[in-house]
């Protein structure tokens, strides 16, 4: 209907959990991650929850898409089953055959059968249940027992449950104690931030077809306190919106879109809507409103006359006061109040009047330093060839990249000391890491090119071009980024150590290491001697966990290329940085070359 009109390819605000519009927030990313994870081989139970909304089957999507090739998923939509339906819906699954008439013990043996046969040809089978809220303890338990089935090294089905809040509660019941002692991730998925908004609605519309903003910051501000931030909420409202925004033959989406899709929405949302506010609340906004228009008045006269009240602000005033919560406000006036509260979000125009806090906003205006001039980024000037980008990239750790030798980037890495890391993320995943990155770029046409990121202060990108360095507006270099980025990181002295290796093993290599590592760790992050005392009494892999747990990491005990990206950014001052305020320059303390080498 409006797609055309928009230049959309489909519709980007679908609520259908289409993968390719999965939007991944920091909890959608951890989410998919304790997914992942469970699939590993651990056995037991995965227990995702989330309000209605939040994104829990597209996530589920998503991880179904990505899984290892080993992996086979019986996926259950419809949970509300007896426990033989059940049963028999898994054998469906996974194609296993069983008579029409099987009881639950038949159907049983043939899944453990099917386990058994499985695992000796090096699948792992999963079964995946969505809206598991509606499981009855019966059916809880009859799941329970079907992870029984183990060998001695790991349990041969992982379960894994999406549901609601609710399915919480179901399982801290004490009959199934048992089978709440055996999940082994559990994550609940929240609403999106209000900063998340306007990359959720950009990444969206992006891969509708359309790299245009439709949605103003003070549109944005009104649309998150509709929808809550909750994807399904969002989808709707902004689907609506541009439906409004079509029938009248207008491009962009306004607030008084918002408002209007959000009353359609209804019920569906549960903030208040014209049609739900109380009388009492009407009556307050009301009142706000006329008190707020008095005041601006008032400062208006008193610029223009010199002083003193006319008389329509006074009454105005007294209007504000006597009218009380009693009297209800017209639908205008709560839209009044609405768009009041987004104005507040809007930065001023230029030439727009200030009629509040004149004096204070303008020598606050003054003494700020002036914003500095950045660069247009532009695809076709800018972007480089993945060589050019890796090279400006090798520069940065001090290395000039041999391709006559090593025609690949990261083989010339290997040789040099280092290793490449290639993610998927956001602006926050490029802060977290804080090394300079290779960003890779679609352009208009959907061709492919590349950036060398060397620095990132506030919306300052400092870029490598042909010509050189060059200072950009992260913003417009997102316009072009959908998340695909690779940095370099330093091997610790331990792994890349090329001496003899019967002089000290790798393992007594790597311990000498880590203890000294980690007492400067427990230094810097341990809240109290108390604490660095107990810490310094755990087994290694228990300190790796304590710090995971400290820097927000998987807690895995092992010492990951992250864990070891997290170490450097907290003692090693001599790596390369994405964002130089945040090194944290501790020297290392009495242990050696070993400790000085670091890991980048």
């Amino acid at each position: 209907m409006y797609y055309d009109f928009f230049g959309f390819r489909e519709p980007p605000f679908s609520i259908a959990p289409d993968p390719r519009y999965l939007y991944l927030s920091e909890r959608h990313k951890e989410a998919l991650a304790h997914l992942m994870y469970g699939v590993q081989g651990q056995g037991g139970f995965v227990v995702i929850t989330g309000e209605v909304g939040t994104g829990k089957t597209t996530i589920s999507r998503c991880f179904i898409e990505n899984v290892p090739e080993h992996v086979d998923i019986a996926l259950i939509l419809n949970p509300r089953l007896s426990a033989r339906e059940l049963l028999a819906s898994f054998c469906d699954e996974l194609g296993i055959a069983y008579p029409d008439n099987a009881t639950i013990k038949q159907l049983i043996d043939r899944i453990n059968r099917h386990l058994l046969e499985a695992h000796a040809r090096g699948r792992h089978q999963v079964l995946m249940i969505d809206e598991a809220q509606n499981l009855s303890a019966e059916v809880l338990e009859q799941l329970r027992l079907l992870t029984n089935l183990e060998t001695a090294e790991k349990k041969l089905l992982q379960i894994v449950l999406l549901g609601q809040p609710e399915l919480k509660d179901i399982l801290d019941r004490p009959e199934l104690r048992q089978l709440n002692q055996r999940v082994t991730a559990r994550y609940h998925l929240d609403a999106l931030e209000k900063d998340e908004l306007p990359a959720y609605l950009h990444y969206r519309l992006g891969v509708a077809g359309v790299k245009v903003e439709l949605f103003s910051p003070s549109t944005i501000s009104l649309l998150y306190r509709k929808s809550h931030g909750i994807p399904r909420l969002i989808n709707l409202i902004s689907d609506r919106a541009l439906l409004g925004a079509y029938s009248e033959g207008v491009q962009h989406i306004e607030p008084r879109h918002i408002r209007a899709a959000a009353r359609e929405v209804g019920g569906l949302a549960s903030g208040p809507t014209h049609g739900m506010v109380s009388p009492v609340l009407r009556g307050v906004t009301a009142a706000a409103v006329v008190a707020a228009l008095a005041v601006a008045v008032w400062a208006v006269f008193e610029q223009q006359a010199g002083g003193g009240a006319p008389e329509q602000a006074v009454a105005a005033q007294s209007v504000a006061v006597e009218s009380g919560p009693e009297e209800p406000a017209s639908d205008e006036a709560v839209a009044a109040a609405e768009d009041a509260s987004v104005e507040q979000d809007r930065p001023e125009a230029p030439g727009e009047q200030v009629v509040s806090g004149t004096v204070e906003r303008q020598a606050e205006q003054e003494a700020a330093p002036d914003e500095p001039e950045l660069a247009g980024f532009s695809f076709e000037e800018h972007s480089l060839t993945t060589a050019e980008a890796y090279e400006g990239l090798f520069r940065l750790w001090g290395h000039d990249w041999d391709r006559s030798a090593y025609p690949f980037a990261c083989d010339y890495a290997d040789a040099a000391g280092l290793r490449c890391m290639h993610r998927q993320g956001s602006r926050r995943s490029l802060e977290d890491i804080n090394r300079p990155a290779v960003l890779t770029l679609r352009g208009p046409g959907g061709e492919r090119g590349h950036v060398t990121l060397e620095k990132l202060q506030g919306d300052i990108a400092t870029v490598a071009t042909t010509e050189g360095t060059l200072d950009v507006s992260f913003s417009d270099l997102e316009d072009y980024w959908y998340g695909d980025f690779s940095v370099l990181w330093q091997l610790p002295p331990y792994m890349a150590w090329d001496g003899d290796p019967s002089e000290l093993p790798r393992k007594s290599r790597e311990g000498v290491w880590l203890s000294a590592r980690m007492m400067q760790l427990m230094g810097l992050h341990a809240s109290d001697d108390n604490e660095i005392d107990r810490v310094s009494r755990m087994i290694r892999e228990e300190q790796i966990r304590w710090y995971q747990k400290v820097k927000g990491l998987k807690q895995d005990g092992i010492v990951g290329a992250m864990t070891l990206i997290q170490m450097s950014n907290d003692l090693d001052a001599g790596v390369p940085r994405l964002i130089p305020d945040h090194a944290t320059m501790i020297a290392p303390v009495g242990t050696g070359p070993a400790v000085r080498e670091g890991a980048g």
